[in-house]
């Protein structure tokens, strides 16, 4: 594939600065020499790596001058992302039942759905139109895969998972394994059993090896447009509201209910019960120990307003350096 300037400005929505008939074939980040990439500059520092390397093409911002053959947009991170998506090569999958596949009786798999090797759909499952199960994917009793829905290879639907619309669940994905519940006897942990369910909304996004578990009784929720990042965790029982976004590496414990557009940054974690309010951003490694009513950035463990929280941690070394002098006597 390529394309030169002067067809990438109808299809990007932009202008043509300079060289219309010089061709790219892939895009490439700022810093790269690849002299048939298509980068994008937006920003002091953005232009300063570009300066610095070869990138063959780039789309700025108007009034910026370069050095090479460019493309002119008021935002150019978006017009490179529709670049981003013209180039993107989705995994290879067609619609049927691919002959390897194990499909109960009583499930419902639409026509134009596409079930691909070694998948096992078990009975009462429903694989809407559009729909994608890439190989080796496990579709449990119960379990609904909404319409235009992409579960990509090894992706595991234990029992009575819903998820809806234009969903994309990424590899090794485990949806519906039991909440992490246990009961001391006074000798040993007795397994409370998990016989709910996950109901997953519209426009959600599920990253590599994240784990969402069943609840209890009722349903663990995540709402339209959440998305979560690799490595994420879910307990049980947990809400999640509407565009919720929870970097890698990131806990919910289980019953803590989530509002809408909270962002939860890497390896952050709210323990169980926990309530955050909507608008919400957790700075990375923040622990939430206690509801958070209000909207705002917290930050620090337990977790506190971000300008509170990084005072605290501003005055550690001062701290530790008085308590080593006040040890030795001075």
């Amino acid at each position: 594939m390529s394309w030169s300037l002067a067809e990438l400005a109808g299809l990007l929505g932009t202008e043509v600065g300079s060289g219309p008939d010089f061709r790219v074939t892939r895009p490439v980040p700022v810093d790269s020499d690849d002299r048939e990439g298509l980068t994008f500059c937006q920003g002091k520092k953005y232009l300063r790596q570009l300066t610095a390397h070869t990138a063959g093409a780039v789309i700025v911002p108007p009034g910026v001058a370069v050095d090479r053959p460019h493309l002119v947009a008021d935002e150019p991170r978006v017009a490179f992302e529709k670049f981003l998506t013209m180039y993107r090569r989705p995994l290879p999958s067609r619609p049927g039942v691919h002959p390897t596949a194990v499909v109960d009786a009583s499930a419902e798999v639409d026509d134009t759905a596409s079930v691909g090797p070694y998948v096992v759909v078990e009975r009462g499952a429903r694989i809407g139109a559009g729909a994608q199960v890439f190989p080796f994917c496990y579709v449990g009793e119960g379990c609904t895969v909404g319409e235009y829905t992409v579960l990509y290879p090894h992706v595991v639907l234990y029992q009575d998972v819903e998820i809806g619309v234009r969903c994309i669940v990424h590899a090794h994905v485990t949806l519906g394994a039991d909440g992490f519940g246990f009961r001391w006897d006074g000798d040993a942990h007795q397994k409370v059993d998990h016989v709910g369910g996950v109901v997953i909304g519209d426009d959600v996004e599920i990253g590599a090896g994240s784990a969402v578990d069943r609840a209890t009784a009722g349903a663990t929720e995540l709402g339209n447009g959440v998305k979560l990042d690799n490595l994420v965790q879910i307990g049980h029982n947990t809400r999640i509201g509407d565009h919720t976004v929870i970097c890698g590496q990131s806990a919910v414990a289980g019953s803590a209910v989530l509002g809408n557009r909270v962002t939860m940054a890497g390896q952050t974690g709210v323990a169980d019960h926990v309530t955050v309010a909507d608008d919400v951003s957790l700075a990375v490694r923040t622990l939430t120990t206690k509801d958070i009513r209000e909207p705002g950035a917290y930050y620090g463990v337990p977790a506190r307003p971000l300008a509170e929280g990084l005072r605290i941690v501003a005055r550690l070394p001062h701290l530790h350096e008085r308590i080593e002098k006040l040890e030795r006597g001075e």
